[in-house]
């Protein structure tokens, strides 16, 4: 603080620098309230994804183990087929309170499996199901990587705008509020100081003038400089003549 000049344009500035501090630590905190209450969501669709992802696992290879007891073992004719993926995971961004998230889905390349007579011989509906199980397991993964992601996203930006909130509201508006009072204090000492200035330059032009008024009250009068009060008094008209002509 005792770097700053105690002037009138520093305290203004100041003042606007409070102004703007105090802005921007509202915005921070409705920006961390939403952001908390999204994080709260996403906690909660992360536990409701897994509860539900391992029903469906559990499922899914109950069904493969009954596909393979019915079909036999087709694993190997899978991995001698087509590996062209029919199923891709895409990345998006949705933005919460401006922060940017990761956003996966799945979506279909169009590609034909050479698989798709696995289970003529028998066993067809077992692997069909098998089929439509693992694929609901995949969305299922893709949704829960897509939340965990944009939770630890959403985690991290929250320190970040908690730091700064904090900071704001511990530093630097106190900071600033010190420096305005400290600013205003020295103003007002410089305002005492010249009020107190003032005063005794009054005072000493006032005794001046006395001391003037006095001199000039005791110098004598000189011969024919009577002012014209006096002369005037003095005069009688009476005393004189007319003038005949």
């Amino acid at each position: 603080m005792a770097e700053v000049p105690p002037t009138r344009m520093n305290q203004q500035v100041f003042k606007l620098k409070l102004k703007a501090a105090q802005g921007g630590h509202r915005l921070l905190k409705k920006k961390a309230d939403a952001l908390k209450v999204k994080f709260r969501d996403y906690a909660k669709s992360i536990a409701e994804t897994k509860s539900g992802m391992a029903n469906d696992a559990s499922g899914a290879y109950f069904s493969l183990t009954q596909a393979e007891y019915a079909a036999g073992n087709f694993k190997q004719k899978v991995s001698e087929g087509s590996m062209t993926a029919r199923i891709r995971v895409g990345a998006g961004v949705d933005n919460v309170a401006g922060v940017k998230l990761p956003v996966f889905s799945k979506y279909e390349t169009g590609a034909s499996a050479d698989n798709q007579s696995l289970g003529l011989v028998g066993g067809g509906k077992k692997i069909v199901a098998v089929r439509e199980k693992f694929t609901n397991l995949l969305e299922m993964l893709i949704k829960l990587a897509s939340l965990q992601t944009s939770f630890q996203t959403l985690d991290e930006a929250m320190k970040v705008t908690n730091r700064r909130v904090n900071a704001l509201e511990n530093v630097t508006i106190p900071k600033i509020e010190d420096t305005l009072a400290y600013i205003g204090r020295e103003l007002d000492e410089l305002e005492r100081e010249d009020f107190t200035r003032l005063k005794l330059v009054q005072g000493k032009k006032e005794e001046e003038q006395k001391a003037e008024a006095k001199r000039k009250a005791l110098l004598p009068i000189a011969p024919g400089k009577e002012n014209e009060a006096d002369i005037t008094a003095e005069y009688d008209a009476g005393d004189d003549t007319d003038v005949v002509f």
